[in-house]
């Protein structure tokens, strides 16, 4: 169960309308030109029991990407992507950077019944998109994406699950993450027969510190 709820999206089309969100919030929608304003504007919108998520979407989606802002907490290993954790939320969300090798990619998984939005920092990543599975049959692919830098990705376990993956063989890729409410186990499923697996999920690095002898887990997000 979740601590608090998630007011209903004012909108469900392609285009941010950011007059209805100021007119639903009835004031002036926050500037966000760094990753610290990014967590400010999140840790304040969370304070509420009641979180109005297109307001979460207006946050991630107005930011654009700085190295600068965060670097520090960039951290890639060579055998699989990386999950590196900037704010925990005060236990209401986990904001972090995804860090993915050249071919890097993460299994077909679900996301605990939690609001995802992937943020693109750095390179280019392919989301696809699966229907969940009527009982044991193969997965079918219901959409495919290809993310650039700045471009923003959300999925909650009513849109299906889907599958990430850095499918250049030359460039590295970088991904903003924000999971709320946070997670710590998820389902991923094989493709061919839609067998559920529960999986537990790790950090690589937390706040830009790596956690010594942390396994990498390479089956979800």
């Amino acid at each position: 169960m979740s601590m608090f709820q998630y007011q209903p999206n004012i909108f469900n089309k392609d285009e941010f309308c950011d007059i209805e969100l100021e007119k639903l919030l009835g004031y002036g929608l926050p500037e966000v030109r760094s990753l610290t304003d990014v967590i400010r504007e999140l840790n304040s919108i969370f304070s509420s029991d009641n979180v109005n998520i297109d307001l979460v979407k207006y946050v991630m989606e107005t930011y654009k990407s700085n190295p600068s802002d965060w670097k520090k907490f960039a951290k890639f290993d060579r055998y699989s992507y990386t999950r590196n954790l900037v704010d925990d939320g005060n236990g209401k969300y986990n904001l972090m950077l995804l860090c993915w090798g050249e071919g890097h990619a993460s299994g077909i998984h679900d996301h605990a019944n939690s609001h995802c939005f992937m943020k693109m920092l750095q390179g280019s990543l392919e989301e696809v998109k699966y229907a969940w599975p009527d009982e044991k049959s193969e997965l079918k692919e219901i959409g495919r994406t290809r993310l650039d830098l700045n471009d923003l990705a959300y999925i909650n376990d009513s849109l299906g699950l889907h599958r990430v993956a850095n499918v250049s063989s030359y460039d590295t890729a970088i991904s903003l993450h924000l999971y709320c409410p946070p997670y710590d186990q998820c389902s991923v499923f094989d493709r061919k027969n839609g067998t559920r697996t529960t999986t537990s999920v790790t950090f690589y690095s937390m706040f830009g510190k790596r956690n010594k002898g942390q396994d990498i887990k390479e089956e979800n997000l």
